[in-house]
């Protein structure tokens, strides 16, 4: 137990025990390790847990396999056609924002790089490709006074492109790059917008659904909401309405969401056939001690407050009891006459119920979850009472918030499934980032992918959890908002040196394409398995029609390459052989004494 410390006194504390010296009777409460010292007796050892364990096994057919990016990330061009400005674009110029200055004028360049991202995505072996529209490239003004033919042009080669290579596009309408006319006159914070996306939405159903059968309306509202609203650390970078603009720009996200979806259920579905829905990002939040009530509420807290938010209303109706209730009583402690959150209508609830065809879900992380006390501050953190960190013996990457947990990934399909009533999801986003000089041998990715992955797997299979799909972010390195390009989530490195920005594929794309390939994880009990073969570039199991290659020393070479391999080979033995002779030449006169040289 916590004892006296002797030079440290009674302010450092080395027990499994926390002893309350303020308290007369000095009780003694269990820390977390003394749970896990007890089971490690228990165990006697450290046997092999069920997180830890590998399932072996497939995805059902069809499993849809994919990697996403995002327009303001990769595209550049950001003057280029007629397009105009976004927030992220006024953002990212903004001195201070973005880290050591970068921006997205030109990004990765996919702008004008249809091909070279098409052949990467085809090396990757995916059968699909979620991107996302630049509001701001097909409709400048954010309306539909103007429409950008030259584009949509962009976007109309991009899917034909994709669909020529067999691999189905999944849009994404809005990935946090509002245009910045519509940002001039209150953005997400005036209900105006609601209107101004549906008639977005209308246009892109009408020009890409024939071809499109999937779509995203609105990417992680949350951070939309609460980072660019709240915190202000993403465009628009405001900041200073934290206790109520969050919700109102959360209201008008929902409500947008819901217009386009029934636009297109009522319009377009009909004769298109596709789905659509809204990806909502969550990490997920275990109690700091599983053992302590208080931490428990403060993890069921954050999940309502995060994932819930958005989730809530689109898939049970209306927000969670929890939220609005504990958002009002705090209002109206702190003398409001009314909830900070905003309501909805009887009407516009039944509106936004079951406006979704599947549960796009984005995830990457896990927190552990401890009550905190705000007293009145009208604060969305001081709403959910609850602060958050990090056990230290998880694994760390590129980003300060980001640890690798893969268990929460699968306890958090588990969630959605009990919570939302088991809806197909689609994993829209998860993977894991690096800093630092480039080393294309990102083990730490492969190991992030497998790991996560089979905790999809064991959800699927084990869970009966109804996951249709895993897209991995990101395709390429790429502009990561407002810590810029230090940050890597990219399968493909991106050589931004090189005025080309060449895509240059890293370890982890041979280890994912394995995993897709076998449609999950073949048991390797049962021998080698033929979906481990290594699969060559451009998917292609074959080998080209008239192929007279040779095999040299090796490799696969044409008869010139053989041939000038062979002569170079020749001659080097000659060189080789001329310096033995010399060698042993000197070696003999300088036995003799001789002077002479050969």
């Amino acid at each position: 137990m916590d004892s006296f410390e002797w030079l440290n006194g009674y302010t450092v504390g080395y027990g499994f025990y926390h002893v309350d010296f303020t308290d007369p009777n000095k009780p003694r409460t269990p820390k977390l390790s003394a749970h896990f010292y007890f089971q490690l007796m228990k165990d006697n050892g450290f046997p092999i847990t069920e997180d830890e364990k590998m399932l072996y096994g497939e995805f059902p057919q069809g499993f849809l396999w994919s990697s996403a990016t995002a327009a303001y990330q990769i595209e550049g061009g950001w003057r280029a056609d007629g397009k105009s400005l976004s927030i992220w674009d006024k953002f990212a110029h903004t001195p201070l924002k973005i880290f050591n200055s970068d921006n997205g004028d030109i990004a990765c360049d996919s702008y004008n790089k249809i091909d070279e991202d098409i052949a990467i995505l085809k090396q990757l072996g995916v059968n699909h490709y979620r991107f996302s529209i630049s509001w701001t490239r097909v409709l400048p003004d954010g309306t539909t006074n103007h429409i950008n033919e030259v584009g949509f042009r962009y976007y109309d080669r991009l899917v034909n492109a994709l669909l020529a290579a067999n691999i189905q596009p999944h849009i994404t309408l809005y990935h946090w790059d509002l245009p910045q006319a519509l940002q001039n006159v209150g953005g997400w914070e005036n209900d105006t917008i609601v209107q101004r996306f549906r008639d977005y939405a209308d246009v892109m159903f009408s020009r890409l659904g024939d071809r499109v059968k999937l779509w995203v309306t609105i990417n992680e509202p949350y951070n939309v909401a609460m980072i660019g609203h709240g915190y202000g650390v993403a465009a628009p970078g405001i900041s200073f309405r934290p206790g109520t603009l969050p919700y109102i720009v959360a209201h008008n996200l929902i409500k947008a969401h819901a217009e386009a979806w029934h636009l297109y259920n009522d319009k377009y579905r009909g004769r298109q056939n596709g789905k659509v829905s809204i990806t909502i990002n969550s990490d997920w939040s275990e109690p700091r001690n599983p053992y302590k009530q208080e931490d428990i509420d403060a993890a069921r807290r954050i999940m309502q407050f995060y994932i819930g938010w958005f989730a809530h209303p689109i898939f049970n109706g209306d927000y969670s009891e929890m939220m609005k209730t504990i958002i009002r009583e705090r209002s109206l402690a702190a003398g409001l006459t009314k909830s900070r959150l905003p309501e909805f209508t009887p009407e516009e609830i039944k509106r936004i119920k079951g406006t979704h065809d599947y549960f796009g879900f984005n995830h990457y992380t896990t927190v552990l979850a401890f009550p905190v006390d705000y007293g009145n501050l009208q604060h969305y953190d001081a709403d959910r009472g609850a602060g958050t960190y990090v056990d230290r013996t998880w694994l760390d990457s590129g980003s300060g918030w980001l640890k690798v947990t893969p268990f929460g990934l699968r306890r958090i399909l588990n969630f959605i499934k009990e919570e939302y009533g088991n809806p197909t999801i689609i994993i829209t986003e998860n993977g894991v980032s690096e800093r630092g000089p480039t080393d294309l041998k990102d083990s730490h990715r492969s190991y992030y992918y497998e790991k996560y992955i089979n905790q999809v797997l064991k959800a699927y299979r084990l869970d009966n959890v109804d996951v249709r799909g895993y897209t991995a972010w990101s395709l390429m390195d790429n502009l990561e908002w407002a810590t810029g390009f230090s940050e890597r989530f990219g399968l493909f490195y991106v050589n931004r040196s090189d005025p080309n920005v060449p895509r240059v594929a890293k370890e982890s794309v041979s280890f994912f394409s394995t995993i897709i390939n076998c449609n999950g994880f073949p048991d390797p009990a049962s021998g080698p398995h033929d979906c481990l073969k290594p699969i060559p570039e451009g998917n292609s199991t074959s080998a080209p029609e008239n192929d007279n290659s040779v095999n040299f020393l090796g490799l696969r070479l044409s008869p010139e390459e053989a041939e000038t391999g062979l002569n170079t080979t020749f001659a080097l033995l000659l060189v080789a052989a001329t310096g033995a002779i010399c060698f042993r030449c000197r070696k003999k006169m300088s036995n003799s004494d001789k002077l002479t040289t050969c």
